[in-house]
């Protein structure tokens, strides 16, 4: 390769950025208040999930350097698992996939509740959850260029507010405060943090897409993992403070009730006005995310009908390319959900839909990551690379198991059913594959 071409690929610093950023979306915004009723003891939490976020950012990084076929997470669950498993990790996906833009619109619904109060009862929430999956479902038409432009500009409104308190946010950290709301139930350690490890993995879904890369950066085989360490590092990093000091800031009574934390924050900090305009900055993050994540849905179930294993009318496309009737589906089996998980009040929702998630989540990490040990042996790679990816994959599975229990009965039993639906359908798609055997004379 010509120097000159290798001007054009990415570096290790360009790609760390690119994977702390695509990382830090609007997963983040409505946590502090979720962790605060564990306390400021999910601190703990959040030392826990960063160390197994990068097992399982590392992983991801190795098996997409040494798959050499298309499919992501299903591709690699098939390596070992099987074609079951590669259908079994794109159903799974795209479930979790419509449960987080739910998660994602009743998080952007807490952040605009400040401005119109009358959103606190629990059918005006939900009618205000729907108008939001409408809204971004249908800006989505006019296809990836304009969903793309809006997803990457948006972003930085909660990027910024929340790195940004994560460095002058000590300023105003009351030691005093941080410790009354350490541990406000009087649980035990290990309850505790338990009980913070899916609220903090929530922020961390999307890691699988860190190495997605590759082809665009120089020495993928070495800056792929690097990056992916060093960018996951660092989100976590920015997480742990942020979260930390907002919890020195805003008496844990206070925060646990808000559904605006970030906003709330800033309003202490400086003053109202401020904190509205935070407030406002969450919301248009949130509303770009959700563009984004709705289309990366839809692509994700018309990946899946174009190689058959979705119905074929996910695979129908408008003039902009945009699977329009698949997104008709999907917009029907969100406001499904936004209605099975209505609830008092916004954060109970919120939580119950975060967990929910995570669990589902967990189904194609987990057979996926299992696949690292069959790449290696296929790509004949030295005996140290070996034990170092199978040691690294490992503790990324165990992690995701654990992450499963942390979920909670109510999530696992919930998802669980959820998985075992998708079984049925791969039923008959393996009965529509099969051609019949012939018959003995």
């Amino acid at each position: 390769m010509s120097s000159d071409t290798g001007t054009k690929k990415m570096g290790l610093v360009g790609l760390t950025v690119l994977v702390a950023v695509n990382m830090m979306g609007s997963g983040i915004i409505m946590l502090p208040a979720s962790l605060a009723q564990v306390g400021a003891i999910s601190m703990l939490s959040w030392v826990v999930t960063a160390l197994g976020a990068m097992c399982i950012a590392y992983t991801f990084a190795k098996c997409g350097a040494f798959c050499k076929r298309s499919g992501g997470m299903s591709a690699y669950a098939e390596e070992a698992h099987g074609k079951s498993s590669f259908f079994i990790s794109s159903y799974t996906y795209y479930v979790c996939l419509v449960i987080s833009c739910v998660a994602i619109a009743v998080s952007c619904l807490g952040y605009i509740k400040p401005f119109m109060p009358w959103l606190d009862t629990p059918m005006h929430t939900f009618y205000g959850v729907v108008a939001i999956l409408i809204f971004t479902m249908v800006a989505n038409f006019g296809g990836a260029k304009i969903t793309g432009q809006i997803s990457a500009f948006t972003v930085w409104g909660i990027i910024i507010p929340v790195a940004g308190l994560s460095i002058i946010g000590w300023w105003w950290f009351d030691p005093q405060t941080f410790m009354n709301a350490w541990n406000p139930h009087n649980d035990t350690t290990m309850h505790s943090v338990s009980s913070g490890i899916a609220l903090t993995l929530w922020a961390f879904l999307g890691i699988e897409s860190a190495g997605a890369n590759s082809d665009a950066v120089e020495n993928p085989e070495r800056n792929v993992p690097l990056a992916v360490l060093f960018g996951t590092g660092f989100a976590a990093i920015v997480y742990i403070a942020s979260t930390g000091v907002i919890q020195g800031i805003i008496p844990n009574s206070e925060l646990a009730a808000s559904t605006a934390p970030f906003g709330l924050v800033f309003s202490h900090m400086f003053n109202p006005m401020v904190g509205n305009i935070v407030t406002l900055a969450a919301v248009i993050a949130c509303i770009g995310s959700l563009l984004g994540w709705q289309f990366t849905n839809a692509q994700v179930s018309k990946a899946a009908a174009d190689q058959g294993l979705f119905p074929k009318i996910f695979a129908k496309t408008n003039k902009a390319g945009v699977p329009v009737a698949g997104m008709l589906i999907m917009l029907a089996a969100e406001i499904l959900l936004a209605v099975m998980t209505i609830s008092p009040n916004l954060i109970s929702q919120f939580n119950a839909l975060l967990n929910l998630a995570v669990f589902i989540n967990m189904v194609p990490y987990i057979l996926s990551m299992t696949g690292l040990e069959v790449l290696l042996r296929k790509n004949a790679v030295s005996k140290k690379q070996y034990r170092i990816g199978a040691t690294v994959g490992t503790l990324a599975v165990l992690y995701s198991i654990y992450g499963v229990y942390a979920c909670g009965e109510t999530a696992v039993f919930g998802g669980t059913i959820l998985t075992l639906l998708g079984y049925i359908f791969y039923g008959f798609i393996a009965a529509r594959d099969t051609k019949p055997e012939a018959k003995a004379s």
